[in-house]
């Protein structure tokens, strides 16, 4: 049995690849290679077409699945291409029998899913951290993206099915847990009782105390509740590290995102947290090149860097997504898209240095992701000084850095 999965995109697909992994060697598939794709860029959805073609070139009789955000936002693409021998929706993606099914497309609506199936499995192959779904889908319909055309609008596992996961995972040797989805800080608004993600997070750590460590992926701070806070403040096992959906510095273009949150909001978000849990280290992904974006309104989004004290930064070019309302609006030239975003990782890079002096010396639990490869509470990554077995969390004291890692002693 031949069974290949290529992913692009999130942790939230890595997630879902497992599944797919997991349902298609259950089932006997053979033969078989299954791109899952990301839409989030056109330069994501370049390189899915590019790795279909060389999978077809490498592997002729290989019979190659599209399935993935891009495949469920534009199944016509890669219907169209000579090397998909079939191409499967975000919903229809975990069924083997349709994955292994013949002609072209089977795209649903995505639009009409209203609930999420739960979906247990150990553990991700090759991972020291277990990644949990515990959201999909988007609310939101910012303007530049494309993401709720493939994932749908927001949809939440009910509480009891996310701990029995958690637990799964947790009996099977894994210390840290990050709980992922589209937009996991809408956690729960479709549920009865609208549970929140702070309950949730207060509930996992209270019922598994042999969970070590408990990570958050992207959030939108906008949207952070009351019990989300006091677990920031008061849950030494919830991990002092959060990224944020920020996108833009500027308060115009952030209105033109159609974002919900301002400027001020993002500050005064990170001032409270830092309050609360003063060695957090924040992340965030911020968009360069917006349309109508001024030098003025850039450099805006290059101050926020140092407004939120923000250490690493997730920098993208604009991309101009058809069908989204950012498509229409007036287009920055490419090379100001492309200098801007360089001058965005000069500063995350430059911020990143600047935290990692401030680590020298402190003494920090590491858990190790390889045997040279660790990552601190606050996802810094760090270079052993001695092989290690993955998997185990370390007392280490930081003795310097390399400008990317800490360097432990």
């Amino acid at each position: 049995m031949s069974i290949d999965i290529v992913t692009f995109g999130c942790r939230l697909n890595t997630y879902e690849s497992e599944v797919i992994r997991r349902e298609a060697g259950a089932a006997g598939l053979d033969n078989t290679a299954v791109v899952n794709t990301c839409a989030v860029t056109a330069e994501a959805v370049r390189q899915a077409k590019q790795t279909i073609r060389r999978l077809k070139r490498e592997q002729p009789e290989t019979r190659i699945v599209v399935t993935g955000c891009a495949a469920q936002a534009e199944p016509t693409t890669f219907a169209a291409m000579a090397e998909v021998d079939r191409v499967v929706g975000n919903e229809e993606k975990f069924d083997a029998d349709i994955l292994a099914a013949g002609g072209k497309v089977a795209v649903s609506d995505i639009m009409a899913v209203k609930a999420m199936r739960p979906h247990a499995i150990n553990g991700i192959e090759g991972r020291t951290r277990a990644f949990v779904q515990v959201q999909n889908g988007c609310d939101h319909r910012c303007t530049f993206c494309i993401i709720p055309y493939g994932r749908g609008n927001s949809r939440s596992l009910p509480m009891d099915d996310v701990v029995a996961q958690v637990q799964r995972v947790v009996d099977g040797g894994y210390r840290e847990v990050v709980l992922t989805g589209v937009d996991i800080t809408s956690y729960g608004m479709d549920l009865p009782g609208t549970p929140r993600l702070g309950a949730l997070v207060k509930r996992i750590l209270r019922e598994m105390p042999a969970l070590a460590r408990l990570r958050l992926s992207s959030i939108d701070s906008v949207e952070a509740d009351t019990d989300l806070f006091d677990a920031v403040a008061n849950e030494p096992r919830l991990m002092p590290h959060l990224h944020l959906s920020l996108q833009a510095g500027d308060d115009l273009i952030l209105k033109r995102m159609k974002r919900r949150h301002s400027r001020t909001d993002a500050i005064a978000f990170c001032s409270q947290v830092r309050r609360l849990r003063p060695e957090v280290a924040f992340g965030a992904d911020i968009i360069a090149g917006f349309p109508t974006e001024s030098e003025a309104m850039f450099t805006r989004s290059l101050d926020l860097v140092d407004d939120c004290g923000l250490t690493q930064l997730h920098v993208f070019p604009f991309s101009l997504r058809p069908g989204t309302p950012a498509a229409r609006m007036p287009q920055i030239e490419r090379s100001i898209v492309k200098d801007r975003a360089r001058r965005l990782r000069e500063k995350g890079d430059a911020a990143l240095r600047r935290h990692l002096e401030r680590e020298i010396g402190a003494s920090r639990r590491v858990l190790a992701e390889s045997r040279a490869l660790g990552r601190t509470e606050q996802f810094t990554p760090v270079r052993l000084a001695a092989p290690v077995e993955p998997g185990v969390i370390l007392d280490l004291t930081m003795m310097g850095h390399d400008g990317r890692h800490l360097l432990a002693a």
